[in-house]
């Protein structure tokens, strides 16, 4: 359990990668007024940029870098899945993406613990035409 979850046991928390980084187009509308703690974070995985102007993160053994971000309000999540076209009800494939619990690590490599993070099938990253983004990190 790290100190930020141990001082603040009800916090929501969410590895964001793409427009809901500080400063990214998204931030000020779902994130602003509502974070607790923004922290540069790194999760395995593999990071795509793709032609509609936003990222995609799929499983994989590369570096992702983005931030974790720990939130106070639960309801935070429904409006993020609303944002990233996933209803947990639905089939995988009717999603645009799907939310799971991944483990983050701090730039250092120690591990943070696990947050919800929002993945895209690879068979929709290709559908897509998304690019590879080597260096894991994704800005617009």
């Amino acid at each position: 359990m790290t100190k930020l979850k141990a001082k603040f046991p009800g916090l929501v928390r969410v590895f964001v990668y793409g427009t809901l980084k500080p400063g990214e187009a998204n931030y000020q509308k779902y994130c602003a007024g509502k974070v607790m703690n923004a922290k540069r974070a790194v999760v395995l995985g593999r990071l795509f940029t793709l032609p509609m102007g936003y990222p995609a993160m799929t499983p994989g053994e590369g570096s992702v870098h983005g931030y974790l971000l720990s939130f106070a309000d639960l309801g935070i999540l429904d409006a993020l899945d609303e944002l990233e076209d996933y209803q947990p009800a639905r089939q995988m494939s009717e999603n645009l993406y799907y939310r799971q619990q991944v483990e983050i690590s701090d730039l250092q490599g120690i591990s943070l613990g696990d947050a919800w993070a929002y993945l895209m099938a690879p068979e929709r990253v290709d559908q897509l035409q998304g690019l590879p983004l080597l260096e894991g990190w994704w800005s617009r």
